[in-house]
């Protein structure tokens, strides 16, 4: 009969506290608890997979029944019919529960009542408890007085990979022995180990690259040796990367090159290569973000490369890429970068995706480039500010120090319309719309950047405002507002004093509209003015216009007062409006909205006034205001 093969994990797995990988600490714990016949009732052992908490309970269970020893002895024998059986699973009073499968309390109650009696062949009756965190609350519950003062010769021991899971009042009647992820220098020298046993040919560089892989876990380490073994040999790195389906390290390292130099095309050829070899985008994208953090390590610390998770011989070139980048675009790529893995995995086409990723990182602006060539601008800004008071060509408003006591007005920075005539019927309409010109503000410190001329600035507000999806927002910006600075990284908007509080809950639209118009987004500064804009004068107010039919007033009957703008007749019957009423509420009726009117804006954020006017004026501003049209005047109607 052929011998079925054994796994190097199970081969290879510890039979005593001594042959324990990287937990030197847990091992002399337990070996003196035996030396000293100090047994705890219960114990809780916690780590990540494949660290040795279930080998562990299994050395502990043959040290308390070695038979070749009279008591405890943390070296049992390993050769009498209590170790091999306890290694082969098969021992009567050593009972492994899989907790995951036995998460109810008739489980836990069952095992109780079976722990009550004594052990029939071992000195003691041992109970594993792996997964421990999968109990139920109720299933812990029923398990804390047994497990506070069990049966005599008899042991719990609870296995977990997530303790915080496990009660707290369990956690209080534990030893609790937390086994840690094991060190690469244990790793690469238990591998090199069985790799010698075995007689397999494996390189050194392909031996630290398993180590590394395994992130810790001796179990995943041996089951990719394991995988390893069954190619020809010599087995060398590029395997491993081969058998892993991950981007080996020097193709990163080159595709970080190419990126550094800022060369799109070397970029989109490199990542091109990568995918037509079968590399998965996401597989790319996770070795770029941890070759980047290896940059970063390696541009703060050039001289401890060994932080770096970079093989040896691939070291001595991260310097002067890390150099080349700059630490501040490592911080961003990395910021960018962040979350992107999620959106490519559910991506319908990961690999457009990830090279169009990797461009708009290119497409970034450098930020010591740009500082540098903002230097000269703002050296020469400053020395503008501090030279005496004169005459000041037109447009070079925002690099001027104020010398008058008096409070300077904001307004905004679009040049006034010129006026036309007025008739009597546009009067109302004209007062409307338009914005009174003003002088240009005088900032009171000079700009932070190299700063556009006043023209380019008014006409860049105006596109900005172009952009507003709201026309009420437009208007309260173009009359309180306009745009005082502007730099590769920051825009400044002067607002007046009293509308500050509106503006900022408008402060989405407006940088949506201003990223839409500049083609990248800006850090969008208020504020605020010295003043508002010079009201102008207004009339004596009117009596609203009402908008349904609960606040138009009823005509009074023959002789009564009548409403401006509506003709005489008859009052309606079973309170039915007029037709010109109906025809003013079906085309400029519009539901009741926060966003001021223009009106407002003009007279403050404290009051609404009501610029005289016939009715039909208002009807016709009204529905421009929304969007819509007056279909009939009131004189039309007969």
């Amino acid at each position: 009969m052929v011998q079925s093969y054994e796994p190097l994990h199970h081969k290879y797995r510890p039979q005593r506290f001594d042959q324990l990988v990287g937990q030197k600490a847990v091992a002399d714990t337990l070996s003196q608890a035996l030396l000293q016949n100090r047994i705890a009732p219960a114990y809780l052992f916690s780590g990540p997979r494949g660290t040795g908490k279930t080998s562990s309970a299994r050395i502990l269970a043959r040290s308390l029944n070695c038979l070749a020893s009279p008591a405890p002895t943390p070296e049992p024998c390993g050769r009498c019919q209590l170790c091999n059986d306890i290694a082969a699973g098969n021992a009567l009073d050593v009972i492994e529960i899989d907790a995951a499968s036995n998460t109810g309390v008739d489980n836990i109650r069952e095992l109780i009542e079976r722990s009550r009696f004594a052990p029939v062949q071992a000195r003691w009756k041992v109970y594993v408890v792996d997964e421990c965190h999968m109990l139920s609350t109720a299933a812990f519950n029923a398990l804390l007085k047994t497990l506070e003062e069990p049966p005599p010769r008899v042991v719990f021991v609870l296995a977990t990979t997530d303790p915080q899971r496990v009660l707290p009042t369990i956690l209080s009647r534990c030893q609790r022995f937390d086994f840690r992820r094991i060190p690469l220098e244990d790793l690469v020298g238990h591998l090199q180990w069985i790799a010698a046993e075995e007689s397999i040919g494996i390189t050194p560089e392909a031996v630290h690259l398993v180590a590394q892989r395994s992130q810790g876990g001796l179990r995943d380490a041996e089951s990719l040796l394991d995988q390893l073994s069954l190619l020809p040999e010599p087995i060398a790195a590029d395997a491993v990367w081969d058998l892993l389906g991950a981007v080996p390290e020097v193709e990163l390292l080159q595709l970080a090159e190419a990126m550094a130099a800022a060369d799109p095309l070397q970029v989109v050829e490199g990542c091109r290569e990568l995918l037509d070899r079968g590399r998965e985008p996401a597989a790319v994208l996770q070795g770029l973000v941890s070759l980047l953090r290896d940059l970063l390590l390696a541009g703060v610390a050039p001289d401890r490369l060994e932080l770096t998770s970079v093989s040896p011989e691939l070291r001595p070139r991260l310097p002067e890429v890390a150099r080349r980048i700059g630490k501040a675009r490592l911080l961003r790529w990395q910021s960018q970068l962040k979350g992107s893995e999620q959106q490519l995995r559910h991506s319908v086409q990961p690999r457009l995706w990830l090279e169009v990723l990797l461009l708009g990182l290119l497409a970034e602006p450098d930020p010591v480039a740009a500082t540098a060539s903002a230097t000269p601008a703002a050296t020469a800004t400053a020395t503008t500010a501090t030279t005496p008071a004169g005459p000041q060509p037109p447009g070079a408003e925002g690099q001027r120090v104020s010398r008058s006591p008096e409070p300077v007005p904001a307004v905004s920075a679009s040049p006034a319309p010129t006026p036309l005539a007025p008739t009597p019927a546009m009067a109302p309409a004209a007062t409307a719309g338009t914005m009174p010109a003003a002088p240009p503000p005088e900032p009171a410190t000079a700009p932070e950047g190299p700063v556009p001329a006043g023209e380019d600035l008014a006409e860049l507000w105006q596109q900005i405002l172009a952009g507003l999806e709201l026309p009420s927002t437009r208007m309260l910006l173009s009359q309180q507002a306009q745009l005082l600075r502007l730099d590769g990284r920051r825009a400044v908007v002067r607002v007046a004093g009293t509308w500050m509080a509106m503006v900022q809950s408008r402060l989405p639209l407006l940088e949506k509209a201003v990223a839409t118009a500049l083609g990248s987004p800006r850090q969008l500064t208020l504020e605020a003015g010295a003043s508002e804009a010079t009201p102008q004068p207004q009339p004596p107010p009117t009596a609203p216009i009402p908008l349904n039919r609960r606040e138009l007033p009823s005509p009074e009957p023959q002789g009564g007062p009548q409403l401006e703008g509506v003709p005489s007749g008859p009052r309606p019957r079973n309170g039915e409006l007029p037709a010109t009423t109906t025809i003013l509420q079906g085309q400029a009726r519009a539901p009741v909205s926060s966003e001021p009117n223009d009106d407002e804006i003009k007279a403050g954020p404290s009051s609404r006034v009501h610029a005289p006017s016939r009715l039909n004026e208002k009807a016709r501003n009204l529905a421009d205001f929304f969007g819509g049209e007056v279909i009939e005047d009131f004189e039309d109607v007969p």
